[in-house]
């Protein structure tokens, strides 16, 4: 071979070896990054030629691909979707459109994820058609369907969010009103189109996923559960601390009078306790213990709660709640002693408040999804229970527990009494500013002793009450029917 022949050779060798390594990279490496990109419409077609894997819950298929007679092969199908539509989301390849679910877990559904590449693989070598994978939701259709006929038996906006404490599992996720997916996901362009249209200006905002992102709002008297443990972490206050106990408290610096609900004073006597003010919900003396602790103690707690960070239920994403940096005013810091100023929450953030202390002060990643299961049935990719951070002492838990099971056996939120079950709440009565309705809270856990089930229910625009709903009478009885259904399965 002569020197020319041979200097060739190696030259053609390099070239081969760096398209080799550069098809490998993009193949391999980057197929999942590639497969999402919005702009790849090849990907994106042949996702619609191949049958779509289904959305399960609780062994039911949700959301499953039946046979289109037009171009696009296959159209997808939605069981119960008001119910469900927040969850699932919806895909329609007219528009290229897909939301929730159908958009988090695209790859795995369409069967392009890295997970199912030897299902790939052996639907080649047999000649079986393309299949995506089946996506097994963390789900109970139970809990859903009480949390979901809770809110809409009586016409009510708003959502619920439920946990099991000890592994994250997201149990229940319900925003309303919903929608229905079907009715986006025909290969109509136009009249999609014009169904997405009159959804986005239905005055109900049925697209809004109030359950993790909507208009977040202020979590009222949930939040004292943030400054009672923050009180107790701080080594100066034990639930027994005394406060002082007036009917009304002027912030500093302000003209702002704080009252309590009962518009008398947090029990009998010149003092109360921290126990006493969770338990009536009092705002006079938890603003004071704001004041005294202080924003940076509050905000602490918070933060290690989740708060100002960006949080998900995996694979959804979720709006951030905010305790904000840098308050120098003292009547700001007395109003977050009871959830209101500048503090806001979504409804997970305030479930994930309740899961941490049912979980001895641990609080775990919130999760949808337990499984990928290829159409051979194998499990192509497993989620598994992750800490997100400890936020309190097991000791610290524990207290404001007690505190929380004395209000709801006779206290502020006796609307989740449960027979035969210790219940911990708390409720939550938050002022939307002047004479607005307000939006009303109730979080929880039970059984208060080993904890199944955490949960939090929002009702907005006062439950239809306006401003004299209250949490305990409104979101408290919801949540009981979700944790009723957990518990009797």
């Amino acid at each position: 071979m002569t020197k020319e022949l041979r200097r060739l050779s190696i030259i053609v060798l390099v070239m081969f070896l760096g398209l080799f390594a550069s098809t490998s990279t993009i193949q391999v490496l980057q197929a999942d990054e590639l497969a999402d990109d919005p702009n790849n419409r090849r990907t994106t077609l042949d996702g619609f030629e191949t049958q779509r894997g289904a959305i399960v819950a609780g062994g039911s298929e949700i959301a499953t691909s039946v046979p289109s007679s037009d171009l696009y092969v296959w159209q997808r199908q939605y069981l119960d979707s008001p119910m469900w539509s927040h969850v699932t989301g919806f895909l329609n390849p007219s528009l290229g459109s897909q939301t929730g679910i159908e958009q988090a877990m695209s790859q795995e559904l369409s069967g392009t994820a890295g997970s199912a590449f030897f299902q790939r693989i052996d639907q080649i070598v047999t000649g079986q058609p393309p299949r995506g994978s089946s996506v097994l939701l963390t789900l109970d259709p139970a809990a859903q369907k009480a949390a979901y006929d809770g809110l809409t038996q009586a016409g009510f906006t708003g959502a619920v969010v439920a946990i099991e404490p000890k592994t994250g599992r997201i149990l229940a996720l319900v925003s309303t009103p919903g929608f229905d997916a079907n009715t986006l996901a025909t290969h109509d362009p136009d009249g999609t189109n014009a169904t997405y249209a009159a959804l986005e200006d239905d005055p109900g905002r049925p697209l809004l996923n109030r359950a993790l992102a909507g208009d977040v709002n202020p979590p009222g008297s949930t939040f004292k559960l943030v400054v009672a443990a923050a009180a107790l972490e701080s080594g100066d206050y034990t639930m027994t601390s005394q406060l002082p106990n007036p009917a009304t408290f002027t912030l500093p610096q302000s003209n702002h009078k704080v009252a309590n609900s009962s518009g008398t004073t947090c029990g009998p006597g010149a003092t109360t306790t921290i126990a006493t003010a969770i338990r009536l919900s009092c705002n006079v003396p938890m603003a004071e213990l704001a004041i005294k602790l202080g924003d940076e103690a509050i905000r602490e707690m918070a933060e290690k709660l989740g708060f100002n960070q960006e949080l998900a239920v995996a694979p959804l994403a979720a709006a951030v709640s905010g305790y904000p940096a840098g308050i120098t005013d003292d009547a700001q810091t007395g109003l977050s002693g009871f959830g209101q100023g500048q503090v806001t929450a979504t409804p997970l953030q305030v479930a994930l408040i309740s899961a941490a202390i049912a979980n001895g002060g641990t609080l775990m990643n919130p999760y949808a999804v337990d499984e990928v299961v290829g159409a051979d049935l194998s499990t192509q990719q497993t989620f598994e229970p992750s800490v997100f951070g400890e936020t309190m002492s097991s000791e610290t838990a524990e207290q404001v527990t007690e505190a929380m099971v004395s209000s709801v056996q006779d206290g502020a939120a006796t609307g989740a009494r449960m027979e035969g079950v210790d219940v911990a709440g708390k409720t939550g009565t938050a002022e939307m500013g002047g004479d607005n309705p307000y939006t009303l809270w109730f979080t929880g856990f039970a059984p208060a002793d080993d904890p199944e089930i955490a949960v939090a229910v929002l009702v907005e625009d006062g439950g239809g009450q306006g401003t004299s709903g209250s949490g305990n009478t409104i979101a408290a009885p919801i949540a009981k029917k979700v944790m009723e259904a957990v518990l009797s399965r």
